[in-house]
């Protein structure tokens, strides 16, 4: 009892000390929400009508799409540029597919699998076209080529074991790559649909039909007189505020951005070879020179003398070299040498070598049948047996579906091989298959397996080369670029502000360039490669007007960046004082056109109205409403031309009224039509194409409403 009492004593106590622990404990996990979440949002690429797309889902897309490229290129790899430009495509792929998704939804739009599968069985769709299941006689899409491979492929997937690696590897990137184009299919399907949709709502009719074709085929020749609006000057006009801010209420609408932009100053410093490092280059090659020229082992000169050509064991075309080689290569015999010379084009020095010149084909045809087995010796036996089945007249294509292989004709082209590294079973495999004549059967041997092989077609006849290619980059050495680094980090050092960069780097050798309106999406500073980590300086929030950033190195490791932030323009309208310089200008020659006006007044002809002073005259003929006219003399197109000749009358005079370039004047002197008859059904079918492109515009719209968030730059 007494000691229940203690605690009922103690009750409030308790409870406060128990509340405290609660709160911590709810606090606590308060926080980890909260920085769970803000992990989760560092994480985003980018949003659309508040959905969020994460690194990782991105990333998949682009590596999707990636695969598909390299699959039907035939590039293993790709290098920085392509990867950027394919993540640009990926990019507005997506954002498309989600404004036309988010729209559709709202309509009721769909594509049924039942109408994916019309698609394919009519085969016209382009991007069919752009896959390898076509009909052999025809050349087009052929959807039971596709239903055959699709069966095969689940046939195989139940024996992948017994399949060599390389077949399964080569139809599951075909499968793959099906894939993308079905789901693309069903995605630009949607589209199509959508934009149908839009179309049909912008009806048209006879009166607009007859309309359009009268502004086009009702023409004018005319003589102007012009009174360009640089013959007032400038100085001469005066602006008040009261009159920027009218304009700028008048053309807002032109003054909205749909994202934020800044404005920067930076120094790019390229780091260039020194007289030193030129001369090492110049030993180096003249060694090189003399190397190649007393023979040897070719390969190993070209490696050893790191050349970015390698040297290929095979002899290849000429349009695997540069321009600058390969126009070399026909005018050079057999044995001859260029010794080493500079070539400004890529800044390199070279040295070119023929060794010999073949025809060979460009293009071979072959089937082939890949022998498995438990060893090499069981290979060897089951591919013996083979050989012997064929050479009796056994058909290949039963063999080759006995081994669950399709046996199917394949064309292999000099670009499929030529420039790729090429060693052991592959070059091998090349070398076997360009010697073989047409109808030959080969059994190869490779270290793990064995291919049969028959050429069933040899086409395209080429000159080929076996040329050793000495092409080296005049580049910096390292103490150069470290000179370089240190001088320039040494000259920020010393000048850490906007204002002592702007004062001193001119007399320092330093070039301050200026860029206004950079964009997040953009993925260059300056027009330097891998600026990635300057892009972030300049786009983060804590980055304020007049910051100078840190030292980048970026390019190719030959570049150094310094970048200054010189202003802020916020998504929405752009202010006043951002367009003033825009306004100005439009202010002004709103002001000369009044003045202009007022002197051509009175004019009643062309002669009166090139009594003043600066007027300029020409002949125009063959103006249309539906086109604007330009004008030689005042080198300016001039919609307000056409518009006014069309109106007027035959002999009559008309203005003045303002242009583009200055006030004009003009007499009809004559009215024409062209010999074009009316078709109902043609100008129907223009005015829908019009429509098109009208509809084409409202994409802007869409992605104003959906409040699309681009953070691609934090990543890539």
């Amino acid at each position: 009892m007494a000691t229940l009492q203690k605690i009922r004593a103690k009750g409030p106590l308790l409870v406060i000390v128990i509340g405290l622990a609660l709160f911590a404990f709810i606090a606590e996990e308060a926080m980890r929400s909260i920085q769970s979440a803000s992990n989760e949002s560092k994480q985003q690429v980018g949003e659309i009508y508040g959905e969020r797309i994460s690194v990782h889902e991105f990333q998949n897309l682009v590596d999707e799409y990636a695969e598909v490229v390299k699959f039907t290129s035939g590039n293993s790899a790709l290098n920085d540029q392509q990867l950027t430009q394919l993540r640009d495509q990926v990019w507005n792929t997506y954002v498309n597919n989600k404004l036309i998704e988010h729209e559709a939804e709202e309509l009721g739009l769909t594509v049924t699998d039942t109408e994916i599968q019309s698609i394919i069985s009519e085969g016209n769709s382009p991007i069919l076209m752009q896959t390898p299941f076509r009909n052999e006689q025809t050349g087009r899409f052929d959807a039971n080529v596709l239903k055959k491979f699709l069966t095969d492929y689940e046939g195989m997937k139940t024996k992948s074991e017994q399949m060599p690696a390389e077949y399964m590897d080569y139809y599951n990137s075909l499968y793959k790559f099906w894939m993308f184009i079905e789901k693309t299919l069903r995605q630009e399907s949607l589209a199509q649909k959508y934009q149908v949709l839009l179309s049909k709502a912008m009806l048209g009719n006879k009166i607009i039909d007859k309309a359009a074709f009268e502004a086009r085929t009702n023409e004018s020749d005319i003589i102007m007189a012009a009174v360009p609006y640089s013959t007032i000057n400038d100085k001469d006009i005066k602006v008040e505020e009261s009159d920027l801010k009218a304009k700028y209420n008048e053309l807002k609408e032109r003054f909205k951005q749909t994202a934020e932009s800044r404005d920067i100053k930076f120094i790019d410093v390229q780091v260039k070879a020194s007289a030193a490092d030129k001369a090492a280059l110049d030993k180096d090659m003249a060694e090189t020179a003399t190397a190649l020229a007393a023979g040897g082992d070719i390969a190993k000169i070209v490696r050893e003398s790191g050349s970015t050509i390698n040297y290929s064991p095979l002899p290849v075309s000429k349009n695997i070299f540069p321009n600058d080689i390969a126009s070399q290569l026909d005018s050079m015999a057999v044995g001859q040498m260029k010794a080493p010379y500079y070539y400004a084009g890529d800044n390199t020095m070279n040295i070119i070598k023929v060794i010999n010149k073949i025809s060979a084909p460009d293009s071979i045809q072959l089937r082939q049948i890949q022998v498995a087995g438990a060893d090499m010796n069981a290979i060897q036996k089951t591919a013996d047996s083979l050989m012997t089945a064929l050479r009796g007249g056994v058909a290949f294509d039963s063999i080759a579906k006995k081994y669950n292989q399709t046996g199917e004709k394949t064309w292999i082209t000099s670009r499929n091989y030529e420039g790729a590294p090429l060693d052991g079973d592959n070059l091998k495999f090349i070398k076997t298959i360009t010697n073989m004549p047409v109808n030959a059967t080969e059994k190869i041997d490779f270290t793990q397996g064995c291919i049969i092989a028959q050429v069933t077609d040899r086409r395209a006849m080429i000159n080929k080369y076996d040329v050793a290619v000495i092409k080296c980059p005049i580049e910096f050495s390292k103490d150069t670029y470290a000179k370089a680094y240190n001088d320039f980090s040494h000259f920020i050092a010393s000048n850490p502000t906007q204002k002592d960069i702007e004062a001193k780097a001119l007399k320092n050798g330093y070039n301050l360039q200026e860029r206004k309106d950079l964009f997040n999406n953009e993925h260059y500073v300056g027009g330097v490669s891998n600026t990635r980590e300057a892009m972030r300086w300049i786009f983060n929030e804590d980055t304020e007007i007049g910051n100078v950033s840190p030292l980048y190195e970026c390019g190719e490791n030959d570049h150094m960046l310094v970048a200054i932030l010189t202003g802020i323009h916020k998504e929405g309208y752009r202010t006043m004082e951002d367009m003033k310089e825009y306004l100005t200008q439009e202010v002004i020659k709103d002001k000369k056109a009044k003045m202009l006006k007022e002197k051509l007044a009175q004019t009643k002809s062309i002669a009166d109205a090139m009594k003043v002073q600066g007027a300029v005259s020409d002949t125009i003929k063959h103006v249309t409403f539906s086109a604007s006219a330009f004008v030689m003399k005042t080198g300016s197109s001039e919609p307000m031309l056409s518009a006014v000749a069309s109106k007027t009358a035959a002999n009559q005079f008309a203005g003045p009224f303002k242009g583009n370039a200055g006030v004009y004047t003009l007499q009809v002197i004559n009215k024409n039509k062209s010999a074009e008859k009316f078709d109902a059904k043609k100008e129907e079918a223009q005015q829908e194409s019009l429509n098109m492109r009208a509809i084409s515009r409202f994409a802007n719209e869409l992605y104003e409403k959906a409040e699309v968030k681009d953070n691609r730059y934090l990543f890539f």
